[in-house]
């Protein structure tokens, strides 16, 4: 009896252990495609926290940008460095990179991998706000070297708390230097090469990261998805897109000052105004290309209003195009606006000015042409001698008294001049 259950106890001790052993570790996945920018750190800065909460092993962050905004990432790597949970950046598929903005979150991860056919590097600053990309469209020299001497300090002291290549570190911000997957691991930028996710995690299996030793070999990834809102902004966090906002505020606005009282084409306006300004407000824009926006705008305007056969609004369709080249900056491929948008932006503008708003315009500036004074300035035939005293005179349809102060014969022809009440003041025509 004694034996039995003994073997009882023996036997589901087994089973515990093997139901324990079956239970493999979870680690935290997402996967950023795309720029660099505020919904970015937000999805980022959401993730570490959920990682933590599930207690997974990790968190693995497969990335593939061409840059972003400096504010950004300056909150992603700050989210990093406060992370419970440790976080891998992975760069990847194979052909992906890790430039600007993201070889500072891939250095600041506490494990840095990357795929065969990937690159890492370029990481000259790009500016904020307004003024353009550093380097293009000569922003001020003084400020330029103070962005760049704080992004060279930023990245070397990411480098040197994560124990990387600080020099190289330093010759991707200073020398927009950029190397392979197998250079960056042989100069110990990154720590692990893999092929694919699995073997990402085979490699991540045994290592210590602040004290805690990764049981990563077979763990299963749990992705945590973009929310709603999030997919929404990063979709809408794009150059084309405030540039498209620009234009429906160019269109809303205008179309309403020449048409007023309609309403509905003001309220967008104003809504992609509004829009526009707040992206400006974290894209690199260059006034200089909202200058020459606004310029040609004016010159579309004027040339409604001033005989110059066309040559404002030649002038205006080269400065519309020219701003539109120069509206971001240029450096970072991801701030560039394509010749397959901008070419067709540049006739449709030009177009609404010419047949849209300046129709509306002529529309309200013309003379009437129905009731009483759609009637000053016709001619018609005095039935009676008409001096200052009055006479007879027909016209569309009508017998009106009318008065002159020179006298006019019976039978001459005569043109109305003014209405005044139910008189007409009329003059000899010719």
């Amino acid at each position: 009896m004694r034996n039995c259950v003994s073997f009882k106890m023996w036997l589901a001790a087994l089973l515990l252990s093997a139901i324990s052993a079956g239970a493999a570790e979870t680690a935290g996945y997402i996967k950023i495609n795309g720029a660099i920018g505020p919904a970015t750190a937000g999805y980022i800065e959401r993730a570490v926290v959920e990682a933590a909460a599930q207690r997974h092993v990790c968190l693995v962050i497969q990335l593939d940008t061409p840059g972003g905004l400096l504010d950004s990432t300056k909150d992603i790597v700050q989210c990093l460095y406060a992370s419970k949970v440790p976080t891998v950046v992975y760069v990847a598929p194979a052909g992906g990179t890790a430039a600007s903005a993201g070889c500072f979150i891939t250095l600041a991860a506490d494990v840095a991998a990357m795929a065969p056919g990937t690159s890492i590097g370029a990481a000259h600053p790009v500016t904020l706000g307004g003024g353009g990309s550093a380097g293009e469209s000569k922003p001020d020299e003084v400020m330029k070297q103070k962005l760049e001497n704080f992004a060279t300090t930023f990245i070397e002291s990411i480098a040197a708390k994560r124990k990387r290549n600080v020099e190289w570190a330093r010759s991707s911000v200073r020398e927009s230097a950029a190397i392979t997957a197998e250079k960056a691991l042989e100069l110990k930028v990154v720590e692990i090469l893999a092929e694919d996710l699995p073997s990402l995690l085979k490699q991540l299996d045994g290592r210590e990261i602040n004290g805690v030793t990764l049981r990563t070999a077979g763990a299963n990834l749990q992705e945590i998805s973009m929310l709603t809102r999030e997919r929404i902004f990063q979709k809408l966090w794009r150059p084309e897109v405030m540039f498209i906002l620009m234009l429906i505020a160019i269109y809303g606005i205008v179309g309403e000052l020449s048409n007023p009282g309609a309403i509905f084409p003001g309220v967008i306006g104003a809504i992609a105004l509004i829009l526009a300004l707040y992206m400006a407000a974290v894209l690199p824009v260059n006034f200089a290309g909202i200058a020459l926006i606004v310029l040609a705008v004016a010159l579309f305007v004027a040339d409604i209003f001033t005989p110059t056969h066309g040559i404002l609004t030649a002038g205006g369709v080269v400065s519309f195009f020219l701003g539109s080249l120069m509206l971001f900056g240029r450096v970072d491929p991801f701030f560039r606006l394509s010749l397959a948008l901008i070419i067709p932006a540049t006739l449709i503008t030009a177009a609404f000015f010419i047949f849209v708003f300046g129709a509306g315009l002529r529309a309200q500036w013309l003379p009437a042409r129905s009731g009483r004074e759609a009637m000053v300035g016709l001619t018609a035939k005095a039935l009676t001698p008409i001096d200052a005293r009055g006479g007879k005179v027909f016209v569309e349809g009508e017998y009106w008294n009318a008065v002159s102060e020179t006298p006019i014969e019976e039978g001459r022809p005569v043109e109305v001049a003014a209405i005044e009440g139910l008189t007409l003041r009329v003059k000899p025509k010719g």
